[in-house]
């Protein structure tokens, strides 16, 4: 049996996370022996869900712990080598997140020779590309990319996988993430609800657009007082946000703070969002924008990355783009889709049908037909 090696740095509760426990499912129904290697920290529920897809998981730090500097090095290249030694991997997959390009050169010298890199996020985050080259024209067979948007971001062009592809000796493509629709489906188009609330799912960041959301609202709520917020999601700006509500005199039973929830618990918070923004500053793909479209959502988000992919396609406009870092732009864009039912009916239509695009079953059978060609 092959032995896929997934390398990940860390197993919290976020999109890449869940995203890889996807392609994990993928892979061991495709009759695969995968094996996740956690490099630092985890969840214990995250870890537990790796293993109930069918996954082995080894998590290198007993404690949850990050080293750093040189001792990090050393740490992260005794516990490859352990596992190497002990699951003997045919290709190792490598979720391409900092350290990412550590593992990559460590499985190489370590002697496997198949090695697949993933990135989640667009290249503006790298203050060069020249590691990502290398790894890439040298050391990867396959390095993927979440969207066309990031691939040209890292490569200048952008090759959409499909099963009919051949590939070279060394190759970078996009393959789309896929969520399980099934879990989200809403059948028909929404109308707007008497007592609107718009939501938020993301780490509370600033990558991630977190400070934008309250003054936003408050901007909304001037002309649409009848409005809620509920934000999912921590983050290291979460205080901040609290302050920023406070100071904003918005009133405390206006916003719902959610925290971090579950997987299994978010199908039900997008039914209870007839909007939801995804104000990110960088952008990978945009997993909550098609989560929430697939319920049947409007869907808010900065014309940035994956986000603008997701959102905008030749034919259509499955919801709004705003101008990245403009809060005025962000509370137009809403209040538009709040005075226009039928605008907001017709894009909670086009948006449901966009998210058929990223099905789970598609992206297994990418998966699938990728590793068949090792």
């Amino acid at each position: 049996m092959t032995t896929i090696l997934i390398g990940i740095p860390c197993l919290l509760v976020g999109g890449t996370e869940i995203q890889t426990l996807r392609l994990v499912e993928a892979l061991v129904s495709g009759g695969y022996r995968v094996v996740t290697v956690c490099y630092f920290e985890y969840n214990a529920q995250m870890v537990n869900n790796y293993k109930i897809a069918g996954s082995e998981v080894v998590c290198l730090s007993a404690y949850s712990h990050r080293p750093e500097g040189k001792a990090m090095w050393k740490f992260l290249y005794r516990g490859l080598q352990r596992v190497v030694k002990d699951y003997h991997p045919n290709i190792a997959h490598i979720q391409y997140m900092a350290p990412g390009a550590l593992p990559i050169l460590m499985l190489r010298w370590l002697g496997v020779k198949t090695i697949i890199a993933t990135t989640h996020t667009t290249a503006d985050i790298y203050k060069n590309l020249r590691l990502v080259h290398f790894i890439a024209n040298h050391i990867t067979k396959v390095f993927t990319c979440v969207s066309q948007t990031a691939e040209k971001s890292f490569f200048g062009t952008a090759n959409l996988y499909n099963e009919a592809m051949t590939l070279k000796a060394h190759n970078h493509l996009t393959l789309y993430n896929g969520i399980k629709l099934e879990h989200y489906s809403h059948s028909v188009a929404r109308t707007l609800s008497e007592h609107p609330t718009i939501g938020v799912v993301a780490r509370l960041e600033n990558i991630k657009g977190a400070d934008l959301i309250l003054p936003a609202f408050a901007q909304v709520l001037t002309s649409h007082p009848q409005v809620r917020l509920i934000i999912v999601g921590d983050g290291s700006l979460r205080e901040m946000m609290e302050q920023q509500q406070a100071s904003l005199g918005i009133a405390p039973e206006k916003v719902i703070w959610k925290g971090r929830v579950s997987a299994s618990t978010l199908p039900s918070l997008y039914q209870q969002m007839d909007i939801v923004w995804c104000p990110s500053r960088s952008e990978g793909f945009g997993l909550s924008a098609v989560e929430a479209m697939a319920t049947g959502a409007v869907v808010v988000a900065s014309i940035i990355g994956g986000l603008s992919e997701i959102v905008k396609t030749e034919e259509h406009l499955a919801g709004l783009l705003f101008c990245t870092e403009s809060t005025e732009d962000l509370a137009n864009k809403s209040s538009q889709l709040l005075d226009n039912p039928n605008l907001y009916a017709q894009l909670s239509q086009v948006g449901y049908n966009r998210s058929r695009d990223f099905n789970f079953e598609q992206y297994k059978a990418n998966v699938l037909s990728l590793y068949q060609k090792f």
